[in-house]
């Protein structure tokens, strides 16, 4: 589980350092992103992918030009001027073909002139939120990683993105809970908002058949009387 830093340039800092590796907790109060790098020639097509699917794929922000690290638009977007896409995330994967081909700590010899970067809204900007609500998600209490699946809602297609469907996350609670917890992430609009499921029955309509066996992530501990509640997340 990540620590509790209260500030998002110093959790930058601490990425660009290696000395940060897992974003969960971190930097309470800003929201926080995904990062997507594609050649530019397909810019214009993930834009309007993310235009069209604005609550699996919210977009806070772009690479201001092609082969710019360091600057984002809308500026408001990272308050800092020192800021590099390169190097200020903790981990990166690097897929070609569709296929992961490696994980690395930077990309300072992977990012080329060409490249565009997408910041996506993250689900873990309101994981603090429903902390302080005393509904701390599973997966923080327990050091894990929180659980991941292909769900059968399809992905609006734009230009060569076609054929997706939504990943959803889950985090378990009662369901005398549950509608507290639809009010607390219901705010954050801009980093995938309330839950779009929730049951057991809310599983199978997501196609999810065995919520011990996440596509991504890990499984989580269920204590009893619990449910799984499922937001949609970016991947």
């Amino acid at each position: 589980m990540g620590s509790i830093i209260s500030d998002s340039q110093e959790a930058r800092l601490l990425c660009r350092r290696n000395q940060l590796t897992n974003t969960a907790g971190v930097a309470p109060g800003y929201l926080q992103a995904n990062l997507l790098v594609l050649p530019a020639k397909y810019a214009t097509d993930f834009h309007d992918l993310c235009l069209r699917n604005p609550v699996p794929c919210p977009l806070l922000g772009v690479t201001a030009v092609p082969g710019d690290p360091k600057s984002v638009r809308p500026s408001q977007c990272i308050k800092s001027k020192d800021f590099d896409i390169r190097t200020d995330f903790p981990r990166y994967r690097v897929y070609s073909s569709g296929k992961h081909i490696d994980s690395r700590c930077d990309l300072l010899d992977a990012w080329t002139n060409d490249h565009v970067g997408f910041l996506i809204g993250c689900s873990f900007s309101f994981e603090d939120a429903l902390k302080a609500a005393g509904l701390p998600p599973r997966h923080q209490k327990t050091g894990t990683i929180v659980a991941m699946y292909r769900s059968n809602i399809p992905l609006l297609p734009a230009g060569v993105f076609t054929g997706g469907n939504y990943i959803v996350s889950m985090r378990p609670y009662r369901p005398e809970q549950i509608e507290r917890v639809r009010e607390i992430t219901r705010l954050y609009r801009s980093t995938h908002g309330e839950p779009v499921a929730w049951g057991w029955d809310g599983a199978k309509q997501l196609g999810i058949s065995d919520v011990d066996k996440p596509d991504f992530g890990e499984a989580q501990r269920f204590e009893e009387g619990e449910v799984p509640v499922f937001w949609v997340r970016s991947q």
